[in-house]
């Protein structure tokens, strides 16, 4: 069982970003295309750090829960690819991007198949792949995202999956194109219904740092059991550098140099194999898509303790 508590070792370093943070004055935007997203105050601000045997540290709103959104895709990827290996990487790749994460341009140019599980394309066929071995891929993704955080609690938000699917267009084009290749599986609306409610999982930084701790300790769950080949989680560590956070993760990598993974919900979880994970929260956006508060705030943890994977 994953015992949270509040430690020492990490707490005053948390506690310097999140008065740099307080002062800092421009915190981007809240994803309004989602409005049940753009309620969210852009001045909201969490971070929680979980060691490998559950230890938490957390400062500001780190157990206040959030919007996981695309944050959740690792988790659906690690499962998927439990489950089928590499076979999974005939249907989605694992290269960047270099356009926005809900881009269908290259779909047509490349087949069907999308550069990587991180973008909403390839998030699709991630989710199709699982949701075909599992019968119910959200169910699965929850049932994970439970045991692995010790919080029996979390849940969807059905009002944040219901604006999701009434806002749904450029994802229903992307799905439909990538079935018309013939590479998802099952009935366009049921894949959506899955995809927005995984999208759609309120969770805590606390809860997604604890998550996340099966990469910190090359695919071993918090129970002691192997969900991940170590070559398998260095696989999804590397595919969080390279494309976790759309097209500005070469820059993240460059300043943060940690595996990340971010989501329009102000969320970004990031891996430094070995000693921890962290999640950080701020709702106010760039033009990317990524965090403005959790991008710093992540930068200046790297510069503060000299966790890179560089």
């Amino acid at each position: 069982m994953v015992i949270v508590t509040v430690s020492t070792a990490f707490q005053p370093v948390l506690e310097r970003i999140a008065e740099e943070v307080e002062r800092t004055p421009g915190r981007g935007r809240s994803a309004d295309y989602i409005p049940a997203l753009a309620a969210y105050d852009p001045r909201r601000f969490g971070m929680a750090v979980a060691e490998p045997d559950g230890t938490v540290h957390g400062v500001g709103d780190w157990r206040e829960p959030f919007s996981a959104q695309s944050v959740t895709k690792v988790y659906t990827l690690a499962l998927d690819l439990a489950r089928e290996g590499d076979a999974l990487w005939e249907h989605v790749g694992r290269e960047p991007s270099g356009t926005p994460f809900n881009s269908l341009v290259q779909l047509e140019y490349e087949d069907g198949i999308p550069r990587n599980p991180f973008i909403n394309a390839g998030a699709l066929v991630v989710t199709d792949r699982l949701h075909t071995r599992s019968g119910d891929a959200a169910g699965e993704l929850l049932a994970f995202l439970r045991a692995e955080s010790g919080n029996p609690g979390l849940d969807f938000d059905l009002e944040v999956a219901a604006s999701q699917g009434a806002h749904g267009d450029r994802n229903a084009a992307l799905a439909h194109f990538i079935a018309s290749y013939g590479n998802i599986d099952n009935p366009v609306p049921v894949l959506l219904d899955q995809y927005f409610r995984q999208c759609s999982v309120a969770a805590s930084c606390a809860d997604l740092a604890l998550a996340t701790g099966f990469l910190a300790r090359h695919g071993i769950r918090a129970d002691g059991t192997r969900l991940l080949s170590r070559s398998q989680a260095k696989q999804v560590n590397a595919v969080m550098l390279t494309c976790g956070t759309y097209d500005a993760a070469g820059d993240f990598a460059s300043r943060v140099g940690l595996p990340g993974k971010s989501g329009v919900g102000g969320g970004i979880v990031a891996v430094a194999p070995d000693r921890c994970t962290v999640c950080v929260w701020g709702p106010g956006l760039d033009k990317r898509g990524n965090s403005v508060a959790g991008v710093a705030a992540l930068d200046r943890f790297a510069a503060l303790t000299g966790l890179s994977v560089f």
